[in-house]
């Protein structure tokens, strides 16, 4: 793939995710979280590692550099690896200098998941080795002896003091629950519970009572004697001091009732005061409890009418993709079905014209047909007369040539004849030489037998 492609892809992803408003955890720069090696490519090959480090040394702090290079010339090949010390200053780099311009060129800037150092250290000079090895990253200054337990103080405080907020803050929320705990249970103690009310009444008595809860509001924001007694609390009891009853001057039960008697009251006074407190604690519990059951029911129906409604949303939205994935359907089967028909129709007037073309070819061939055994039956006939023609011509001449051949046969045989008669004449001839000469020898031989007897 081509890099200017590679740069547009990345762009185009980091976009769309900060369109959408993707979190960190789900974002397609996790994959590398354990990775804090960058590669970058397509740098002007002038530049040396200071001037990549001085580039990008801005979103973090550089802790090892490697610069590819050529080996026989030793000149740049216009990328690198980068490695920083924290990992997240790679998100930072890949979304902010890749596609940025050097000197006129586009670099690409992207995570690298495995990086591999380099296996040629026995070519490297001591400069570039030393670099691999322990990196770029500024030394820590040592502090002195003096200063590192001053220092070991001011830091363990500087923890100290960013630890105790949180613990303050637990404490708080540990006692507020505790406090809501005790209220819970001295509610329950001191009052009974109330019975159930219609739901009619209930949004009545609902509306009734936000109204009451508004009014004492305004109420205790103008005066803080009209604010509503809090519910009992269960207090742990303090050991009292002996030596402060003498001081103490408040008065007891029977001090009180003595007083009061005397006051003209009476116990029975006492008790419809404890009483009306009662039913005013159970009138305030009530409608607390009330008010509560209210809320409780508004929010259940919130939440029951913000269900329908996501439900009643979820139906449309299915009944809606329904619909377009219905109408989809249909205007593809639609299309699907007018393809169909014109692809009939198109292999039907292919039919028809082929059918066409194999009649007019047909026609044609039959034609031609006629046309090729009219003149085959003339050729025939031609050819059928210069046959007849040339068999009477050949019986002709057979027949002279038997005439002649049985001449010549006549004659043949008359010479074969004479031939013969001539050959037995010679044969007669031929006998009568040997018999001549036959005799010749006996006469010969009777001599030669004579001539010794005659010795």
């Amino acid at each position: 793939m081509n890099p200017l492609t590679k740069v547009k892809l990345i762009n185009e992803l980091n976009e769309r995710e900060a369109h959408l408003g993707v979190k960190e955890s789900v974002s397609w720069h996790t994959e590398y979280r354990d990775s804090a090696w960058v590669f970058v490519g397509g740098f002007p090959y002038e530049l040396t590692e200071g001037d990549i480090i001085c580039v990008f040394s801005q979103y973090g702090e550089i802790v090892n550099i490697n610069l590819v290079r050529d080996k026989k010339t030793g000149k740049s090949k216009g990328f690198c690896f980068i490695c920083f010390d924290d990992q997240r200053s790679t998100i930072l780099v890949v979304d902010n200098l890749n596609g940025i311009k050097i000197k006129g060129r586009t670099i690409r800037v992207d995570h690298v998941k495995d990086y591999r150092p380099p296996k040629d250290s026995e070519d490297m000079d001591d400069i570039t080795k030393q670099l691999r090895e322990q990196g770029c990253a500024p030394e820590a200054q040592q502090p002195s002896s003096s200063s590192s337990s001053s220092s070991e103080e001011e830091e363990e405080q500087y923890l100290i003091a960013l630890k105790k907020p949180k613990k303050d803050k637990k404490e708080k929320k540990r006692r507020k629950k505790e406090k809501k705990k005790k209220k819970e249970r001295a509610g329950r103690s001191s009052s009974s519970s109330p019975p159930p009310l219609p739901p009619a009444i209930r949004v009545k008595e609902e509306k009734r009572r936000k109204k009451e809860k508004k009014k004492k509001k305004e109420r205790a924001g103008r005066s803080s004697s009209s604010s509503p007694l809090p519910p009992a609390i269960r207090v742990k009891e303090e050991k009292e001091d002996v030596a402060y009853d003498k001081y103490d001057q408040r008065e007891t039960g029977d001090e009180e009732r003595r007083r009061r008697r005397r006051e003209g009251g009476t116990d029975r006074t006492i008790q419809r005061e404890g009483d009306r407190r009662l039913e005013r604690e159970t009138e305030r519990e009530g409608d607390r409890r009330l008010e509560r059951e209210t809320e409780r029911e508004g929010d259940r129906r919130l939440e029951r009418e913000t269900e329908r409604e996501g439900d009643r949303r979820l139906e449309r939205e299915t009944e809606r993709e329904g619909d377009r994935r219905l109408e989809r359907e249909t205007e593809r089967e639609g299309d699907r079905r007018l393809e169909r028909e014109t692809e009939r129709g198109d292999r039907r007037l292919e039919r028809e014209t082929e059918r066409e073309g194999d009649r007019r070819m047909q026609r044609e061939g039959d034609g031609r047909m006629e046309r090729e055994t009219e003149r085959e039956g003339d050729r025939r006939m031609e050819r059928k007369r210069a046959f007849d023609r040339d068999r009477d011509d050949d019986r002709r001449r057979e027949g002279d040539r038997r005439m002649e051949g049985d001449r010549g046969r006549q004659g043949d045989r008359e010479m074969e004849g004479d031939r013969k008669r001539e050959m037995k004449g010679d044969r007669k001839r031929e006998g009568d030489r040997r018999m001549e000469m036959e005799g010749d020898r006996q006469g010969e031989r009777g001599r030669q037998e004579e001539e010794p007897r005659q010795r």
